[in-house]
């Protein structure tokens, strides 16, 4: 079931009291109600929308990541709309948990994201997909799409993988400190101001620390110095976004697994227990090449990946793309101090780069 807003009221429980006005464009904004699973009954907010004239033979779809949403990649839309010479259809979606999509009400990992997002794509007829993946949304949308593949012509990525992270190097355990690592932020940061941390990391150039923080020295800067008056629009989104509880709860399963990120593991999910991510991940690492790879589909491949401070960017993890995919040979774009977020800091080359390798031209 697909439902519209009534008015200026969303059909969705999201905790978002402020929609940006670029959110989606007027008319284009949907809730997917999931027929089945484990979030079945819940509302899932997508964009669908084209763009141009005539009938357009490529549809852009953007899986977000964590602690973000579709909104990530409004930015990067924009640029992709003003510059394209060829209609488009452009899809976004919230995870649950996220944006304006119903609040979450366990903590979910990506197995449970891509089973509601494969629900949604088998729903909207698309095809010759061009799918742009950051962060969490690696093993999100790849996890989805792998599983209906012949729907995807081009993978875009930025700053993310759907393989184990490399253990020379910069490893997620050891940044920004080994005494205070990225996977233990949830531990400190409580729930009342995981929104406005959220804001913070989403928005901000880079990723990247000067000095490895000290924990007390992040509760008093989100506390005390967070612009809570003179918040961007952006920053006011993420941080309403987190107003849930639940919402925050499940965002920081996704900070937990970057211990993990992408080897498997089992862990202790509240209300139901022992849960076991590893099949969902050797799915995608047993497939992978062999649907899209050279000998596959071949399809087409672009990375656009920030530097900064960043285990997801290193150069081992790239190769295990290459290793994997091995079109993207020489299809990588790196920038300097531009930090995890990249479709933030560099929308424009993120949509240079949709349009580059979907021959948007």
């Amino acid at each position: 079931m697909v439902l519209k807003p009534n008015g200026n009221k969303i059909p969705s429980n999201s905790p978002v009291e402020n929609i940006p006005s670029d959110y989606y464009p007027e008319g284009c904004g949907f809730w997917f109600e999931i027929p089945e699973g484990l979030d079945a009954g819940k509302k899932m907010f997508y964009r669908d929308s084209v763009h141009g004239s005539g009938t357009p033979e490529s549809t852009i779809v953007f899986v977000h990541g964590n602690p973000e949403a579709s909104y990530t990649y409004a930015k990067a839309i924009k640029h992709l709309i003003s510059s394209t010479k060829k209609p488009i259809r452009i899809v976004a979606m919230d995870n649950i948990g996220f944006g304006l999509s119903d609040q979450a009400t366990y903590e979910m990992v990506c197995m449970d994201h891509a089973e509601n997002l494969l629900q949604l794509i088998k729903t909207l007829d698309l095809s010759n997909v061009t799918l742009i993946i950051h962060d969490w949304s690696g093993p999100i949308g790849v996890g989805a799409f792998i599983k209906v593949p012949t729907l995807v012509s081009n993978l875009v990525l930025l700053n993310s993988t759907v393989f184990p992270i490399p253990k020379t190097g910069l490893i997620f355990v050891e940044f920004p400190s080994k005494e205070f690592s990225w996977p233990t932020f949830p531990d400190v940061i409580p729930n009342e101001l995981w929104g406005r941390f959220a804001a913070l990391v989403v928005t901000s150039p880079g990723s990247g620390f000067q000095e490895p923080p000290k924990p007390e020295d992040i509760i008093n800067f989100l506390k005390n110095v967070y612009p809570l008056d003179n918040e961007t629009v952006a920053q006011r989104f993420y941080r309403e976004m987190f107003k849930s509880d639940s919402n925050a709860l499940s965002s920081k399963r996704l900070v937990r697994q970057c211990a993990f990120w992408a080897e498997g593991n089992i862990y202790e999910e509240p209300t139901m227990g022992k849960r076991d991510t590893a099949p969902f991940y050797r799915y995608i690492q047993d497939n992978i090449t062999k649907l899209w790879g050279p000998k596959g589909q071949n399809i087409g491949v672009r990375g656009i990946i920030g530097l900064d401070a960043e285990p997801t960017a290193k150069e081992e993890t790239l190769q295990t793309w290459v290793d994997n995919l091995p079109q993207f040979e020489g299809k990588f774009e790196l920038f300097k101090r531009a930090g995890h977020f990249i479709e933030e800091t560099k929308p424009k080359r993120v949509a240079n780069a949709i349009i580059d390798v979907a021959d948007l031209n």
